[in-house]
């Protein structure tokens, strides 16, 4: 049996916001256990994206998202966190005295006063397209669901699915370096940042990007897993062959709550509820922060991750320090340990 380990707030979720709640309580003075289920920490950006690059951090023009994960982690250093990764909270119960018991899928126990979930989009995994012998294509890569290392794709015909932000950052990254980037998307209208889509219709100006509108995936043409074409499909049926080596479908991820929707919070539309000033749920001493959280006007940014946590730590600190008056400082006049 594994010994209990001890902290001052549990944090399910090692992604950036997870990361950055590391830090917000340990400048409050609190200790923390990060739980994760994958084997790395950084969440979905070290998972799906780490090459991709991020716009919308403050003072970072652009960053790569594992760039960004690197440094979260340095930052959060000094206050030595307890890393539990590649298992997963399974059970979690809150005693008579507020105190939480979380149970992991390797049999660890983690007891304590507060918890934040900072589980992102809980256990996700991508939207597949519905195409034939799509399996085949997976299993050799000319099918991918992310872009570990942009490097891969030099020189490489690209055919990107999808009309969000994904779609649209990598068409706009790997213009730079693939022979051909064609996007496909069923509406002529993108979902994504406005700065993005006049980079993208620059780019399809200029021939360097291939907007295909309206179309929809229809089909994949090559043998032995190798891809050669990809067949789309337009409004009024007709088709058209597209000349590939690899398509990535960006049509966003399938949320599973997993053990999270047994534990007794409120839920809606698979995210918890959230009061907005605290990041408090409906369960006393448990917060919600980043994209699994969700109140009146969200915003699902980063940045909108980063206050929360904040928030949410101040709340914990409330919690598990009742007889302490905070008084509030700014990092540059307290510091930072270590440093």
């Amino acid at each position: 049996m594994t010994n209990t380990i001890i902290k001052d707030v549990a944090i399910i979720g090692a992604g950036p916001v997870g990361l950055f709640a590391v830090f917000e309580a340990g400048m409050l003075g609190m200790s923390c256990a990060v739980i994760d289920a994958l084997e790395h920490r950084g969440g979905q950006c070290t998972a799906l994206y780490p090459e991709k690059p991020i716009y919308d951090i403050p003072a970072y023009p652009s960053i790569l998202a594992q760039d960004l994960v690197d440094r979260l982690i340095e930052q959060a250093e000094p206050f030595a966190p307890h890393y539990l990764m590649n298992q997963q909270v399974i059970s979690l119960v809150r005693d008579e005295d507020g105190v939480f018991h979380l149970g992991t899928s390797v049999g660890q126990t983690i007891r304590a006063g507060a918890v934040i979930l900072a589980a992102g989009a809980g256990a996700f995994g991508p939207n597949r397209p519905p195409m034939t012998g799509l399996e085949e294509f997976e299993a050799t890569g000319s099918v991918a669901y992310l872009v570990r290392r942009r490097e891969d794709l030099r020189g490489k015909r690209v055919v990107i699915g999808g009309g969000g932000d994904s779609a649209v950052d990598w068409a706009i990254s790997l213009s730079e370096v693939a022979a051909s980037v064609a996007l496909v998307h069923r509406r002529p209208v993108f979902r994504a940042a406005p700065e993005s889509l006049k980079q993208l219709e620059a780019l399809s100006a200029s021939g360097k990007v291939e907007l295909v509108v309206p179309y929809q995936l229809k089909g994949l043409k090559g043998s032995g897993g190798r891809l050669e074409a990809v067949e789309v499909q337009a409004n009024d049926n007709s088709l058209r062959d597209l000349a590939a080596d690899i398509l990535l479908p960006f049509y966003g991820l399938s949320m599973n709550l997993g053990p999270i929707a047994e534990w007794g919070l409120t839920l809606e539309h698979k995210h918890v509820s959230v009061d907005p000033t605290t990041a408090a749920t409906n369960m006393p001493g448990f917060f919600a922060v980043g994209d699994i959280a969700t109140y009146p006007n969200k915003l699902k940014l980063i940045l909108s991750g980063f206050s929360e946590a904040a928030m949410a730590a101040h709340a914990a600190r409330k919690i598990l320090r009742p007889g302490e008056e905070v008084h509030f400082e700014y990092s540059t006049s307290r510091g930072v340990p270590g440093n």
